[in-house]
């Protein structure tokens, strides 16, 4: 069952892969330099800048829940996209990098059980290495150039966008506070506004974000993580299937929103939310610190976890034939691709600060897992897919070119 690419659908997405692989190279450095401040003597100004109070929130906290309610709105828009009209809008697209999906986040998360299973505070951060982060790890396949098939980018792609769908599940089920149910039925009002109003034939964006902003304001305050109210409104957005003309796709609402956001949250929030959330100072830290159970669940998970599930789940699914192996690559590319999948950095960051939201010397022996099992996943990642021979045929000439 192999996997039909046609012209059109390819070049939009390719113009995203680029976009999102450069945003991944900044965000390497933002993390780096995150990392520098919090062990420099600008460690004091960063954490306080952080922790200070800007109106009812604080800085923190305006980045975590406001401003990255927007690149989940993004995560929304995409995955309502591809799912359908476009690389995940069939069934014989969606097998593999599904089930691939899948395994990738069940075997870290039970990595992760398996060192901290014994401690109920500990064992609510078994979401933390099921993440997998599609702009870091499509800006280390930048790193490669034309040695990764581009098929392989695309499969990574769609298994991110559906390992995206997975973690909103996973935050939204079990990671909320004390709700309230008279904001939860308030927001519930505001999105029945808002499918009514995609209903009904409204295509200007200005109703559905003014509403969108309400909608934040009642999840925030109705214990369900703010974040998610981007999710929502991403699902009433009108999307009209994509036209043949690039140049029609302001004709739909959700492509012209999802334009907009793309460079911004790309370039601007993410990158944002990495400074703020990256800097782990490691003055209170041992070395001692890295056999923890917390540590250790994280960066395996990450690193072996993502492995053996991507890797053992696509492999199973290809030999039994319900899918071919992505065009142009090899199994030895493919373990590279699995590796690429266990880093985890910015979601992994988002569900860590949500599990232990109330303890920080937790929320940095996670983050410390999060970079060692990144790090150690995107360097050998890289190094395979650097070295796997290319003993495969190229894809055909008009696949390259689309």
């Amino acid at each position: 069952m192999s996997l039909s690419y046609t012209r059109r659908p390819l070049s939009v997405l390719r113009a995203f892969l680029d976009n999102t692989a450069s945003g991944g190279l900044v965000l390497m450095g933002v993390a780096a330099l995150a990392i520098i401040v919090a062990n420099s003597p600008l460690a004091p100004v960063y954490f306080s800048t952080l922790s200070a109070y800007v109106g009812p929130l604080s800085v923190s906290h305006w980045v975590n829940d406001a401003l990255m309610a927007l690149f989940f709105l993004l995560v929304g828009l995409e995955i309502k996209r591809e799912m359908l009209d476009g690389q995940l809008s069939t069934w014989s697209r969606r097998i593999l990098p599904g089930v691939a999906a899948v395994g990738g986040m069940v075997v870290p998360a039970a990595i992760f059980l398996a060192f901290n299973w014994s401690d109920p505070l500990l064992s609510r951060g078994w979401a933390i290495p099921t993440a997998t982060d599609i702009a870091f790890s499509l800006g280390v396949l930048s790193l490669l150039g034309n040695r990764v098939p581009t098929s392989l980018k695309l499969f990574l792609t769609a298994l991110a966008i559906i390992d995206d769908l997975g973690a909103v599940i996973v935050i939204a089920l079990f990671y909320t506070g004390n709700l309230s149910l008279v904001y939860l039925a308030l927001a519930a009002v505001v999105v029945a506004s808002l499918l009514a109003m995609n209903r009904s034939g409204v295509r200007r964006l200005e109703p559905y974000l003014l509403l969108g902003a309400v909608l934040w304001f009642l999840v925030l305050k109705s214990g369900v993580h703010a974040t998610i109210a981007g999710v929502l409104l991403a699902l009433t957005i009108p999307l009209h299937p994509a036209p043949a003309k690039p140049d029609d796709m302001a004709h739909s609402p959700l492509h012209r929103l999802e334009h907009g956001l793309q460079k911004w949250v790309t370039f601007l929030v993410i990158p944002i939310f990495g400074f703020a959330n990256a800097g782990v100072s490691f003055a209170g830290l041992s070395l001692g610190v890295l056999g923890d159970p917390l540590t250790m669940g994280v960066a395996l998970g990450l690193l072996a976890g993502k492995l053996i599930g991507v890797f053992g789940s696509a492999w199973l699914v290809i030999r039994s034939g319900l899918a071919d192996m992505p065009m142009g690559a090899g199994g030895l590319q493919l373990v590279g691709i699995s590796l690429l999948c266990g880093i985890g950095f910015t979601m992994s960051l988002f569900i860590g600060l949500l599990a232990f939201a109330d303890y920080p010397a937790l929320q940095e022996e996670a983050k410390v897992g999060i970079l060692i099992g990144s790090l150690a996943a995107g360097v050998l990642g890289y190094a395979i897919l650097r070295f796997a021979p290319r003993d495969v045929p190229p894809p055909p000439a008009s696949y390259r070119q689309a």
